[in-house]
């Protein structure tokens, strides 16, 4: 929805609903994001030249990067992001002039060119998230992806191996399990044992059906945002009790907004995932969690209330703003680039391929409308990267 074409009502509303939800700045910078989405022609600034201090690339300035990736990294570490680009050369001159970025440009060469640049945050469209962090990792660049890291069982392994064979740092933008309320319910549930029951109900953005999401090659809404969800409930799993994991599909038709699917683990876990998308969601995306195990309950709203109960003990959490966890795992990426913090490559590349591997397969199995199972990351593979 195009929230400058609304009424002033509607956009007043809207303004205030979200003041209650994110805050005052955040909810300013949302507002802005909107005005750098509509920015149209060559009104163009001068381009400069990072500093030595300007680290920071960022592939892709739509909304997400505007008040996302730019406004945490700015808010928090100051003008470290010293080139911007997009295919829309007006896009990354309006987030050039905003965050006071001296290079932009349409030319992704450019920027990885640049022997300043040494993280990139990738935020262009999800067919390209790939292949950009290839292009960076073979330039000894260190790369922070935004979800989904790939749309392709090709793209995956051709990451892995770049993972193996180049000095970088892959992060990904999978941000819930690392928010305040995710590493509450990471921690008490792994406390119990046994098997567990989780359940997410996703209520999503509803999109026109020719939004580029839906291009064959940008994997829908599956890989777009179902992806989220399978990868924190695959956190949750201990590795010992993981695999093989069954991905069971219930497809609503055609439809790819409207999906459960149920995932069983080797220890007996049941998680659900509903994702439902039926008209305006006016707070945006709301999802509500549960779980059970061993005597643990657990209920969870929206990343603002967290209630805990083990046994006879309540425990109740409560967020001011609805966090989510993106400025941690954004932060997090640049943080460990700049201090050169320990960085486990092969639990990291273990990880990019399972999380990635379910959520293609679960693509795959609501596509063909039967169940697959699968296994953790290939050995073989681990032998030949390790070699």
């Amino acid at each position: 929805m195009n929230y400058l074409q609304q009424s002033l009502a509607f956009k007043l509303r809207k303004v205030w609903r979200y003041v209650q939800m994110y805050g005052p700045s955040r909810t300013y910078i949302k507002v802005r994001a909107q005005q750098h989405m509509s920015r149209s022609g060559k009104v163009l600034h001068p381009a400069g030249q990072p500093t030595p201090e300007q680290s920071v690339g960022l592939i892709g300035c739509g909304n997400y990067a505007f008040c996302n990736i730019a406004y945490y990294l700015a808010r928090a570490c100051g003008h470290v992001i010293g080139g911007c680009m997009d295919h829309f050369l007006s896009r990354a001159a309006s987030l050039s002039r905003y965050y006071r970025v001296p290079l932009y440009t349409d030319n992704a060469e450019e920027l990885l060119a640049n022997p300043a640049i040494r993280l990139v945050y990738i935020a262009s469209n999800h067919a390209s998230h790939a292949e950009y962090a290839l292009a960076a990792l073979r330039r000894g660049k260190d790369v922070y992806i935004e979800k989904p890291h790939v749309v392709s069982a090709d793209q995956l392994e051709r990451l892995v191996a770049a993972m193996a064979e180049t000095p970088g740092k892959v992060f990904l933008g999978f941000n819930r399990p690392g928010s305040r309320f995710g590493m509450l319910i990471r921690s008490h549930l792994e406390n119990e044992s046994g098997p567990g029951m989780y359940n997410w109900f996703v209520a999503g953005h509803d999109i026109p059906p020719d939004h580029w999401y839906f291009k064959p090659e940008e994997g829908g809404r599956v890989l777009g945002n179902l992806c989220h969800w399978t990868d924190f409930i695959l956190r949750l799993m201990p590795v010992e009790g993981c695999y093989p994991i069954r991905i069971s599909p219930t497809p609503a038709g055609n439809s790819d907004s409207d999906i459960v699917v149920t995932y069983t683990f080797a220890d007996g876990t049941i998680a659900i995932i509903t994702f439902s998308a039926k008209g305006h969601a006016f707070e945006g995306i709301r999802e509500r969690f549960s779980a059970h195990k061993g005597n643990c309950l657990v209920f969870m709203d929206d990343f603002r209330w967290l209630t805990i109960d083990i046994g006879p003990q309540k425990k109740r959490y409560f967020n001011w703003y609805r966090d989510q966890g993106h400025a941690r795992n954004i932060l997090g990426a640049f943080k460990s680039v700049r201090n050169a913090l320990p960085y486990d490559r092969a639990a990291q590349i273990s990880y990019v391929w399972n999380t990635g591997w379910l959520f293609l397969k679960t693509k795959e199995a609501l596509e063909s409308r039967r169940e697959i199972t699968i296994d953790s990351y290939p050995a073989l593979k681990t032998e030949i990267l390790a070699g």
